[in-house]
């Protein structure tokens, strides 16, 4: 039985969730996102401002999908309602970013030559310090895959701590060689 699957998606005030043959569609203040899901498995009802999903058999793919579909929704309403944001800091000396216009950062992490970036239109991004980027936007998947394209560049390293982490996040650190 699905824990998550049985609680209704609560819509927000400003947001409009449409459900059309097996397609959810929201729209909000941040954009618009949506959803297919699997039809013959689960069905999603628009109930009072509430979107109810329920299975449509016992099986073991009806109920894995029940609550993974509850929760692609409860994502989506959010997303459109609040937005997803994800930070990211910069450690090393003369490492530093830079935004141009909201969709392009230029990074420079120790190589010959500066690092351009651009990230989709549906992504913003933001530089509140030369060390800081923030990436933010309404579809949580683009706004991890577009914070993980970044660290990819320079990933922390055990020895000095060196390159692009998310804030918060723990590096373990070795020990250098010993004389």
């Amino acid at each position: 039985m699905s824990r998550v699957g049985k609680y209704p998606v609560i819509v927000p005030n400003g947001v409009t969730v449409t459900i059309n043959n097996n397609v959810v569609t929201a729209k909000g203040k941040l954009g618009e996102l949506s959803y297919t899901y699997d039809d013959g498995h689960v069905v999603a009802k628009l109930e009072d401002n509430k979107v109810v999903v329920s299975p449509l058999s016992d099986s073991k793919q009806a109920r894995t999908l029940w609550g993974t579909t509850r929760a692609q929704i409860n994502t989506m309403v959010k997303g459109v309602s609040e937005g997803f944001k994800k930070e990211l800091e910069l450690i090393g000396v003369g490492y530093k970013a830079r935004v141009e216009g909201s969709h392009k950062v230029v990074l420079s992490l120790g190589f010959s030559h500066d690092v351009n970036f651009e990230a989709p239109k549906e992504i913003t991004l933001a530089c509140p310090s030369p060390t800081q980027i923030t990436v933010s936007g309404a579809d949580k998947q683009l706004v991890g895959q577009i914070a993980a394209e970044i660290r990819k560049y320079r990933k922390p390293e055990p020895y000095k701590g060196k390159g692009v982490k998310y804030t918060g996040e723990y590096v373990r650190r070795k020990e250098g060689k010993k004389k």
